[in-house]
């Protein structure tokens, strides 16, 4: 039941992690901070498709 979700930098738009959620334990969307090696620095990551 689990899905495959992207998290996407908030900061320079790109995505840097495949993560899994399960969405019947999970509401809204996950936002975890994570090294963006584009950046150089540790930002807000945010899930997308």
């Amino acid at each position: 039941m689990a899905d495959q979700i992207g998290l996407q930098c908030t900061e320079c738009k790109r995505r840097n992690y495949i993560s899994s959620v399960n969405k019947k334990n999970m509401s809204g969307k996950l936002e975890l901070s994570k090294y963006c090696k584009f950046c150089k620095k540790h930002t807000l990551h945010k899930e997308t498709k």
